[in-house]
């Protein structure tokens, strides 16, 4: 296959991951493309192909020089966002992009008028959803550029190289994709996963991240005798929300700003519960932001009474940078592969986090390359067939740098 095709045929298998799961991978669907891709693997010539209970794939590309060079590795995540279906994708190829309006399906379009990052893409070749689903660009491009790259190595003998592991794995969007990862097993000297954006991408920053359940305890009381006695946790709700910062969202944000993003609300008069993510790349900011959202329920408390609010902060992740900064040479060598493929270096804090933010906490430094996807999580999310190429590239010039580096 080549890298449409591969590409293609990962879109069929319906893996989008679920957060309110406690099973590992979080939906037994992600283990049927698991599988799958074991089986690939190994009919594509891999060696040490793996495939534990929780849905971790591990593989290996022989060295084909004798000089002991640093192990790498290529990582990718095969679950798809909880945000939007990735069930019954139908990819359409819209060859030679002019840049206009693209139809996806009867009054549905992707327009450079909403997206105008289309336009950087004029005369490309663009894989597009129906607009009923999401693409799986995140990540499934990035499984099929590590995989084609592995292939494209494996047939061009000429091009050395050292021991390259490769790992795909389950419930990234979920934030569980390195919780279960065996850093050991892979036995790395550092890795990429191949999980950004737009060509050129290269990120080694990302959020801090936690997140906060609050629960509030309200009265219910007939509403007809309530003076006096009722608390709607509703209007608590409410009010909580009221005292957080209206100019500190994810809509009123950008580049290195935090915020704090309500992701959930259920309430009723006697209880109400609030989701929330909080998220700065400084880290002294960060620890300022959980400090802030436990005063506000202590503020609660102390106008309605101890116990009346109760908030739960879980750190998820940090950011990767300050394990990246001691080993820059990792950051070096994806520039110069960039440079040789022809790509233009990109590189941008992630408002977000990768697997890789947690690898690199596990010991693994790990930062991020381009995929080639553009809207994730939706229904407009779209690659252009020319980014997965240069990708592909990327991860094997890196592959041939790499068996250099001792040098």
């Amino acid at each position: 296959m080549n890298i449409i095709e591969r590409f293609l045929k990962y879109t069929q298998f319906d893996t989008q991951s679920n957060e309110e799961s406690d099973s590992v991978p979080s939906t037994s669907k992600q283990l049927v493309f698991a599988r799958f891709l074991y089986e690939e693997l190994k009919h594509e010539g891999l060696e040490d192909v793996t495939l534990d209970d929780k849905g971790y794939i591990y593989a290996t590309l022989p060295a084909n020089i004798k000089d002991k060079v640093p192990v790498i590795g290529f990582i990718s995540h095969y679950d798809t966002s909880p945000d939007c279906s990735g069930a019954d994708i139908k990819p359409r190829i819209v060859n030679n992009y002019s840049g206009g309006d693209i139809e996806l399906s009867e009054g549905i379009y992707l327009s450079p008028g909403k997206f105008p990052e289309l336009l950087q893409h004029t005369g490309e070749d663009l894989i597009v959803t129906d607009g009923h689903t999401l693409l799986g660009a995140d990540d499934k491009a990035g499984i099929a550029e590590i995989v084609q790259a592995m292939v494209f190595l494996k047939a061009n003998k000429h091009i050395k190289h050292g021991k390259i592991r490769v790992a795909f794995n389950p419930d990234e969007e979920i934030g569980m994709g390195a919780h279960h990862f065996d850093v050991e097993k892979f036995g790395c000297e550092w890795a990429y996963t191949m999980d950004g954006g737009d060509v050129g991408e290269l990120e080694y920053e990302n959020f801090n991240a936690a997140s906060a359940k609050i629960t509030i305890k309200g009265v219910s009381v007939h509403p007809g005798y309530a003076k006096g006695k009722m608390l709607n946790a509703s209007l608590l709700a409410a009010e909580f929300v009221s005292m957080m910062p209206a100019n500190e969202t994810p809509e009123t944000t950008e580049g290195y700003q935090g915020f704090y993003h309500l992701t959930g609300m259920q309430t009723q008069t006697e209880q109400a519960r609030l989701s929330y993510i909080i998220r700065d790349h400084d880290r002294e900011k960060f620890e300022d932001r959980k400090r802030f959202i436990k005063r506000v329920a202590e503020e609660m408390n102390a106008k309605y009474g101890e116990g009346t609010v109760s908030i739960e902060v879980c750190d998820q992740y940090y950011n990767m940078k300050e394990k990246i900064d001691p080993q820059m040479h990792v950051i070096d060598l994806v520039l110069k592969a960039m440079q040789e493929a022809g790509v233009a270096p990109k590189i941008k804090p992630i408002r977000g986090g990768t697997d890789g933010a947690q690898l690199s906490f596990k010991g693994l430094p790990c930062p991020n390359i381009f995929a080639g996807g553009i809207n994730f999580h939706g229904p407009y999310e779209f690659v252009p067939v020319q980014s997965m190429e240069k990708a592909m590239q990327v991860i094997v010039k890196l592959c041939e740098l790499t068996a250099q580096y001792n040098k």
